[in-house]
């Protein structure tokens, strides 16, 4: 799936991200401040969390739970100095739980991501819009 959209149409972005993933870990690539936060935000929301949802930047990892009482858990590894970080966090078990989980800077843990996943790649165009390229891995 290749979409180009504006904030207005986060909604419908998020909803085809949704349907479009055939796998529950989800990979957000992107520069800083291309709305990758934002658009998880969204997302979690579609899942049915009722929490307050903002980004885990100093903890790492955000656990969240559904209406109907499932987890979604949201990392951030921008901060992340080596992958032995997230060894020491358990990031296997989260990733093998058969929940959602929503990676911003996957990059930072290559080596440790899931070969089945969902590469999410947001690009900022001119004049606010952006374009969304969903690819499942297998």
């Amino acid at each position: 799936m290749k979409k180009n959209y504006t904030l207005g149409q986060l909604p419908q972005i998020a909803s085809d991200v949704i349907e479009a993933a055939q796998q529950k870990v989800l990979l957000f690539y992107g520069e800083m401040g291309v709305g990758k936060t934002t658009l998880i935000k969204e997302i979690v929301r579609q899942l049915g969390v009722l929490d307050n949802v903002s980004s885990p930047t100093f903890s790492l990892v955000n656990e969240y739970h559904t209406s109907e009482n499932e987890k979604v858990y949201h990392f951030d590894f921008y901060r992340i100095n080596d992958e032995e970080e997230a060894l020491d966090m358990g990031i296997e078990e989260y990733f093998y739980s058969n929940s959602w989980c929503l990676v911003e800077w996957p990059n930072k843990v290559e080596n440790l991501l899931p070969l089945k996943s969902v590469n999410i790649t947001i690009t900022l165009d001119n004049n606010q819009q952006r374009t969304i390229e969903v690819k499942n891995n297998e």
